[in-house]
């Protein structure tokens, strides 16, 4: 596939980081960058290998759970689609003050968005997760972070290709 292309078709897999997918096409394709498994080990083998602030660039793109960008309806097709999956979008005002008081301590706590692949999950798993990874130290919970994002990028591509 043509770098254009390639880079326009799945430069979103890691939320608003196409650099991720033009390093893997610069570093060439195979037959098995066809599959959704092979495409997703290529893509995580660069961003595991991306310096601390590139991979924190990668979390800080990440909108929060439930928060301001979803409510003015300005997140990607694919964040909007997780979220509402997990039943984001149709929120109590309490439990949207809860994500809100949520996101805004963690974010001050770590300095990047709370991050966790949603789809599948319902709002009372996450909020589960949210408070418990709150208490973890940074270290911790940008190794976990990284993991989700990684996960999402794979629940991403077996949307987009076969396994």
């Amino acid at each position: 596939m043509e770098r254009d292309a390639f880079v326009v078709r799945f430069g979103g897999v890691f939320e608003h980081s196409p650099w991720i997918a033009e390093r893997v096409h610069a570093a060439g394709l195979g037959p098995d960058a066809d599959s959704a498994d092979g495409l997703h080990a290529r893509l995580v083998a660069q961003f595991r290998t991306a310096s601390e602030a590139e991979r924190l660039g990668v979390l800080k793109a990440h909108p929060d759970l439930a928060g301001k960008l979803a409510a003015a309806r300005r997140l990607t097709a694919e964040s909007t689609g997780e979220q509402a999956s997990a039943g984001l979008d149709a929120l109590t005002d309490a439990e949207r003050a809860r994500f809100t008081e949520l996101n805004e301590r963690y974010t001050a706590r770590f300095g990047f968005p709370f991050i966790l692949a949603v789809k599948g999950r319902g709002k009372a798993e996450i909020l589960e997760n949210f408070e418990a990874r709150i208490g973890n130290d940074r270290e911790s919970e940008f190794a976990t972070a990284c993991a989700q994002v990684e996960r999402i990028a794979l629940l991403r591509l077996k949307d987009m290709l076969p396994g």
